[in-house]
């Protein structure tokens, strides 16, 4: 079951504005765990998405995060 408006998983894109931006995927369920890191160079976009094992997406360092719902910029 994926959790969506228009029956597709939703899709996120990062882009590094540094090196060694982490980006780690967080499993879904009752128990919430790490399942899955990149790292990131200054300029490499990762495409992610959100499916039935992954809930949340944690990033760690610049990046500009671009989703359906708008463009955010990290604060570090």
């Amino acid at each position: 079951m994926e959790h969506s408006i228009s029956g597709q998983a939703e899709y996120i894109v990062i882009k590094a504005k540094e090196s060694g931006v982490n980006v780690i995927g967080l499993t879904r369920g009752t128990d919430t765990r790490f399942h899955h890191t990149e790292k990131l160079d200054r300029g490499e976009v990762l495409i992610a998405q959100f499916t039935d094992h992954t809930s949340a997406i944690k990033i760690r360092g610049k990046a500009t995060v671009m989703t359906k719902y708008g463009v955010v910029d990290t604060d570090v």
